[in-house]
């Protein structure tokens, strides 16, 4: 799922191309795309868009007249800029947005349709479709604090949860916590004040850090490679692979059809997280240590 430093990268390449340019037609291929169509996708046609905003992951375009289109891309839509007029065609596309310099097509690979486009009306509109997470580049240490601690969650959990903070998913929240040399099991109600200000500055420079290196690697070209698994991260997708930091194998942790991938020895002191499924299945013979995990393997 494109998160804050993809989305980022998509409104910097968005926004020298859309705006201030009019929207002259929607296509619209798949009916699962449309969530809400007030104002209706016509009404659109021939409007400028006057901006572009951000709303966690979701990606706005802000016409005249306080008219917005609002796009979730989910796990598998991808945005792409073909030449003006471009055909609409093959299973994965859903939606074409066609302007004078050029269109853009919406697709969404795989069978399952989950991308969204809400059309609304008016800010109040906008703000409903908000979940209310703070901005973790914008929001200071206290706030920062004081939202994770409002309620007991695992680390993971809590920078993922779009009602806490805005635009994290599974990729960014496993760099994010690599970096902060933190369990992705540790509840926020044990994090004392030295670790929250760890966790807070490593939040801000991994996502700072990475918006940066997409839009270098990017440059002028609109970006079509936006992908949850980045060369150069440190436990995201590189699950049996050395840590960049200390060269243990990156261990992953499978849990309510998500995964999370992270360093034993420099995040849980050496300690394997328990994989609910496969620990029942093991029982005694799981593994709870990197040293007790190597021995099974050299005993197979």
């Amino acid at each position: 799922m494109p998160e804050l430093p993809d989305v980022m990268l998509y409104l910097a390449a968005l926004e020298p191309r859309i705006v201030g340019q009019r929207l002259e037609r929607i296509r619209v291929a798949s009916p699962f795309l449309l969530r809400s169509v007030d104002p209706a996708p016509s009404e659109l046609a021939g409007l400028t868009i006057d901006g572009l905003e951000r709303i966690g992951k979701r990606i706005v375009w802000a016409f005249e007249g306080e008219l917005f289109a609002v796009f979730h891309l989910m796990i598998a839509g991808r945005f792409h800029w073909k030449p003006a007029g471009a055909r609409l065609a093959g299973r994965n596309a859903l939606a074409a947005f066609d302007f004078a310099p050029g269109t853009l097509t919406l697709t969404e690979a795989g069978a399952k349709k989950r991308a969204s486009l809400h059309l609304v009306r008016g800010r109040e509109a906008l703000a409903a479709l908000d979940p209310g997470g703070v901005d973790p580049l914008a929001v200071d240490l206290r706030t920062f604090g004081e939202r994770l601690r409002a309620e007991n969650h695992t680390l993971k959990r809590a920078l993922t949860d779009p009602r806490i903070l805005s635009g994290i998913g599974n990729a960014y929240s496993d760099e994010i916590l690599h970096a902060a040399r933190l369990s992705p099991l540790q509840l926020t109600s044990r994090l004392d004040d030295d670790q929250l200000r760890t966790l807070y500055e490593a939040t801000r420079s991994t996502l700072s850090h990475w918006i940066t290196r997409l839009g270098e690697g990017a440059g002028e070209a609109f970006p079509e490679k936006v992908t949850a698994f980045r060369d150069g991260m440190a436990v995201h997708g590189r699950y049996g692979r050395p840590c960049p930091r200390c060269g243990a194998p990156v261990q992953r942790l499978s849990y309510a059809a998500r995964e999370c991938d992270y360093c034993a020895r420099c995040q849980t002191g050496g300690r394997l997280l328990a994989d609910r499924a496969l620990s029942r299945l093991l029982r005694e013979d799981w593994p709870r240590t990197l040293e007790e995990l190597e021995s099974s393997r050299r005993r197979t």
